[in-house]
């Protein structure tokens, strides 16, 4: 089994798979059963000639012919049927006709099978919920999330790791946009206004695009996303600019976060479960950005020339730069004291969180040691240029200004550390403090 949100790349995989071991790729359309059956007979026809010729009154009937026809041949597949939540949706029955399929004429056949699709809560249910049909007969679940941060650079041809973290903020890990930023042009500005904001743009309507494919649609859940790039986080303010109460938001929003287009930010040392002062943030870069950027200027965009389309870009590009740079150092902390990074050492650390409480101060990055010896406390400044030794002294003076946190570990030993993106002839210390530069974050954001 295999899933994710569109644009992960999961066709590509599978395609590529199919080729590397002679298999036969399916690939579902949204009609009728009568014309899907139709459709997979025509695509397995391509291995097994004549299978198109019958008509099948029934999946059970199509896939029994499909094993007979691999067990006389001796092919074991694998046999791929991508988008498969288009064939279940109109035909409930076939997960349990599948589920039969797989334990008796399959299994004989020595069939290797494989289901993918977008829908990532059908999917997640077939094989994850004791309930489904499917449970169980999975012997890979895989998720296909965003790629990691630290092969943007790869991806885009981009070799410094400041325009990195900017285009990051614009596409996040999304391989398909990395493809159509690319297509556009090296130049950030220039690869928003041309794929994001001209309403001609490929992704100029792409949220509504990956809401409306989920099975069920998703759309519904628009206008909570509306609300949080305007700025509403807590769930009281989303649920006042909505109109509804906060109780009625429980459903929509968890669903939200199952698609990775929301996130719950609590601050460190809150009950993962419960947590009042908790957050809400669009946790998609792009998605971020097209909110933040496309949303609200829906009617300026249909009409506006490229010049003022631009301009609309430039006026809030600097602060989700900055929202992006410190999601990053946050994602990297767990993962730079395993490498040459100038914390390593002081490591390893649990995942950092950010921290707040009322009106006081607020703390970027908390971290508490893996062996629970060093609370590491960071301060997360974002500049384009690289920031000199004032600069940072004045960054680390308003770290130490915040003294503490009050939270389990403060009796620890305390590592604080100033992250930015670069910083003049790359000080690896300042104030007694570590420094920590995008170069750094980047390389952490890479898989093992």
């Amino acid at each position: 089994m295999l899933w994710g949100r569109r644009r992960m790349g999961k066709t590509r995989i599978l395609l590529e798979w199919n080729r590397l071991h002679d298999g036969l790729y399916t690939i579902a359309d949204q009609s009728t059963p009568e014309v899907q059956r139709r459709y997979f007979a025509e695509a397995v026809s391509t291995r097994f000639g004549g299978i198109q010729e019958a008509r099948y009154p029934d999946w059970a009937a199509l896939l029994r012919r499909v094993a007979q026809e691999a067990a006389a041949t001796g092919w074991r597949g694998p046999l791929i049927l991508d988008e498969f939540p288009y064939l279940a949706g109109p035909s409930p029955e076939l997960p349990s006709v599948l589920q039969r399929w797989l334990d008796h004429e399959a299994r004989a056949a020595g069939l290797v099978v494989a289901l993918a699709g977008s829908s990532q809560r059908m999917m997640q249910g077939l094989t994850l919920s004791p309930s489904a049909p499917l449970y169980g007969r999975a012997i890979e679940a895989m998720p296909i999330d965003p790629l990691m941060p630290g092969y943007l650079g790869e991806g885009l041809g981009l070799t410094d790791p400041v325009e990195c973290v900017q285009a990051y903020s614009a596409w996040g890990g999304v391989p398909r946009y990395w493809e159509l930023a690319e297509t556009a042009g090296a130049e950030l500005d220039a690869a928003v206004d041309r794929c994001v904001l001209d309403p001609l743009g490929p992704l100029h309507t792409e949220p509504d695009r990956l809401l409306q494919e989920e099975l069920p649609p998703a759309l519904v859940l628009r206008p909570i996303l509306d609300v949080i790039g305007m700025g509403a986080h807590r769930l009281s303010e989303i649920a006042g600019r909505l109109g509804q109460p906060a109780t009625s938001l429980a459903r929509p929003i968890g669903r939200l976060i199952e698609l990775g287009l929301v996130c719950r930010d609590r601050p460190h040392g809150d009950p993962e479960k419960g947590a009042k002062r908790a957050l809400y943030r669009i946790a998609d870069p792009f998605c971020r950005m097209w909110f933040q950027t496309v949303a609200p200027h829906r009617a300026l965009l249909a009409q506006a020339p490229r010049m003022v389309r631009l301009a609309v870009w430039k006026r809030e590009r600097g602060r989700l730069f900055a929202e992006a740079w410190e999601e990053l150092c946050r994602s990297a902390v767990a993962r730079l004291g395993m490498t040459d990074s100038p914390l390593a050492g002081l490591g390893p650390w649990q995942p950092s969180q950010r921290y707040w409480h009322g009106g006081g101060p607020e703390w970027d990055v908390v971290s508490l040691s893996v062996d629970r010896k060093r609370l590491l406390l960071g301060e997360v400044k974002w500049s384009p240029t690289p920031l000199s030794a004032s600069d940072l002294r004045r960054v680390a003076a308003r770290l130490l200004a915040k003294g503490v946190p009050p939270i389990a570990g403060a009796m620890c030993e305390i590592v604080r550390a100033l992250f930015v993106p670069r910083a003049a002839r790359g000080p690896k210390t300042a104030e007694g403090m570590t420094v920590v530069d995008a170069q750094s974050v980047l390389q952490a954001l890479r898989e093992d």
